[in-house]
């Protein structure tokens, strides 16, 4: 454990802040997994599926909880995934 008063604060700070990343993580695979579960039935409420996913997707990256390339990778891959189940 840390000795000094701030390191103490950081180290609590950071903890904190794990868990609030992890949530919205979370959030993120659960949205991504909905993804391509409508996408494997061919339902037909896939664009409003992908549409909160990209949402969940942007939020993350906003928070800085992943990096804007890789929401922008996540969200071209979801893109290009269900727009060939249209085609």
């Amino acid at each position: 454990m840390a000795n000094h008063k701030s390191a103490k604060k950081r180290a609590i700070q950071n903890e904190k802040k794990r868990i609030r990343n992890m949530a919205v993580k979370t959030r993120m695979k659960n949205a991504i997994k909905a993804v391509r579960s409508a996408e494997a039935e061919k339902a037909e409420n896939m664009t409003d599926v992908l549409n909160k996913a990209k949402s969940v997707i942007d939020v993350a990256a906003k928070k800085g909880v992943i990096h804007n390339n890789t929401a922008a990778r996540k969200i071209s891959r979801l893109t290009k995934l269900i727009n060939g189940v249209q085609a």
